[in-house]
């Protein structure tokens, strides 16, 4: 089918170049006046071919203009890292959260301290008629010297009056010596035992290892824990070799424990002074163990001052020992008396019956003490 071509006359808008029927006053598209009044004829001016307009759609505007920023940051960014002003991003710190520890209640453990054992406190007398301070001293047990000192007397304390008060001091009670690593007799003896372990072989009997080691029978039973004589092939045996008989017979060789340590000495006090209300003297010392009931403490006390012609040797099992009266100066000048004390053994009898004593361990230190003669008897 081909297109009819119209017949009517038409003519051309002279300003957009629409085409118009031929009787058209004004541009439909432009709005061009079509009607001109009657002019001479002139020359129409030579117009110039128009530029060909382009026309963009807007998201291709939108795109050409992301392109363009594109191409422009690139070149921006290679010519800042071909010159070495490329500024590297900072990085972006990360945000921890810190975790607040909670505190925690820790028990509280008490810590134990030692109480301090309280002193003795000391007695209030009253001075009565005929008083001295000798008597007084003597009927407490005490010395004069602590009675001076306790209540600030004079030396000679010659200023005592009836119904004065006087502090009395309490005698110091005797400190429990501390455990020593010393052994006792028995686990002692033990000890210095010398033991082999013997494996029981064929045909072996007690009474043949009893003749081989010279150990009596009892002593392997005992040591062993055995009821009778029986042994057998494999069954260990332990010989105490100190029990072994010194001479042909059942009765073993006794053997002694090792010496024991020095006495240490308590009361009194080296260079302490006893007067004339002090009838007797009481000397102690501290323990060295359990004794044997063959052995006792040996007390020496010499008068240094009338030599050694004056001499006192008694033996006790206790700790203390009171020098009796009879050791006590004669004269009334103050008199230097020296003790110690030596752990001995009984070893034999002599023809009277008396025991016959050895040294059975190291002998104390030497105190000394003055001690005043009296010429009377003093009144407590």
């Amino acid at each position: 089918m081909t297109a009819e071509k119209s017949s009517k006359p038409t003519k051309v808008c002279p300003t957009c170049g629409t085409r118009l029927p031929e009787n058209a006053t004004r541009c439909l598209v432009c709005g061009t006046n079509l009607v001109t009044p009657q002019q001479p004829a002139v020359n129409k001016p030579i117009q110039g071919t128009r530029m060909p307009e382009v026309t963009l759609t807007l998201p291709a505007a939108l795109g050409f203009l992301a392109l363009f920023l594109a191409i422009g940051a690139g070149l921006v960014y290679f010519a800042l890292q071909k010159n070495g002003q490329m500024v590297e991003p900072s990085p972006t710190p990360t945000i921890t959260s810190t975790v607040t520890p909670t505190l925690t209640a820790t028990p509280f453990t008490p810590t134990a301290t030692n109480t301090p054992e309280p002193s003795p406190t000391p007695l209030t007398y009253k001075v009565a008629s005929g008083d001295t301070c000798s008597s007084i001293a003597f009927a407490f047990k005490v010395s004069i010297q602590s009675i001076v000192l306790l209540n600030n007397l004079p030396a000679t304390c010659d200023t005592l009056y009836v119904g004065q008060p006087l502090l009395i001091p309490q005698p110091t009670p005797t400190p429990t010596p501390y455990p020593t690593a010393t052994l006792s007799p028995a686990e002692a003896t033990e000890a210095a035992c010398t033991k082999i372990e013997y494996t029981v072989q064929d045909n072996d009997t007690l009474s043949s290892i009893s003749a081989n080691y010279a150990v009596p029978i009892a002593v392997l039973k005992s040591y062993n824990g055995l009821v009778n004589d029986t042994v057998r092939a494999g069954q260990p045996i332990v010989i105490p070799l100190c029990e072994r008989m010194g001479t042909p017979g059942p009765t073993p060789t006794f053997t002694p424990p090792p010496p024991y340590p020095a006495p240490n000495l308590l009361l009194p006090a080296d260079g302490a002074s006893f007067t004339l209300a002090d009838q007797t003297v009481t000397l102690q010392w501290a323990s060295i163990g359990t004794l044997r009931e063959n052995e006792a403490y040996q007390v020496t006390v010499v008068d240094v001052t009338e030599g050694n012609e004056r001499k006192l040797i008694a033996y006790v099992t206790d700790t203390k020992y009171i020098i009796p009266t009879s050791f006590r100066p004669s004269d009334s000048k103050p008199h230097i008396i020296r003790w110690w004390i030596t752990t001995v053994r009984q070893i034999d009898t002599d023809d009277n019956g008396n025991p016959v004593w050895d040294i059975a361990g190291a002998a104390s230190v030497q105190r000394d003490f003055s001690w005043s003669g009296v010429s009377g008897t003093p009144s407590p």
